[in-house]
């Protein structure tokens, strides 16, 4: 029954991590097109800032240690299909840390990238996610 709990929570998790993985980017785009120093452009900062510490990095601690912990009693450490799946979830997780870097240059209205890049960089995390599930459910190798 433990484990069950466990796999709830990492999922519990795993969906925060990527709600805010996924809109974080987005108000980026939102940000490119506020002039700096607008009362708009403050509300979008305040709005990064938290939901990256609020939000998205406890969220990412905790799917990790529940994931490790579900590997572990799960048995599955040795299996190449975690391995995989492990490589993409470091992958999202320098995504995470990118995005962290943004916020902190956002914050000092220091941003170097178009909107457009940060409508591209919005699909990165959909596009692993949907990997890390195919691995998790199919389990191909």
């Amino acid at each position: 029954m433990l484990y069950l709990w466990i796999k709830a929570l990492h999922v519990i998790a795993i969906i925060a991590w990527m709600a805010g993985m996924l809109y974080l980017p987005r108000l980026f785009v939102y940000h490119c097109q506020a002039p700096k120093g607008s009362p708009q452009s403050e509300l979008l900062k305040l709005m990064e800032r938290r939901l990256l510490k609020v939000i998205m990095n406890p969220a990412m601690i905790a799917a990790w240690i529940l994931g490790l912990i579900l590997a572990w009693y799960g048995g599955f450490l040795t299996a190449p299909w975690l391995h995989a799946k492990l490589g993409l979830v470091i992958v999202m997780s320098g995504v995470h840390g990118y995005y962290a870097g943004a916020v902190r240059r956002f914050a000092e209205d220091r941003n170097t990238l178009s909107e457009r890049t940060w409508r591209f960089l919005n699909e990165v995390p959909t596009v692993l996610l949907i990997g890390i599930v195919l691995l998790v459910i199919l389990k191909p190798f």
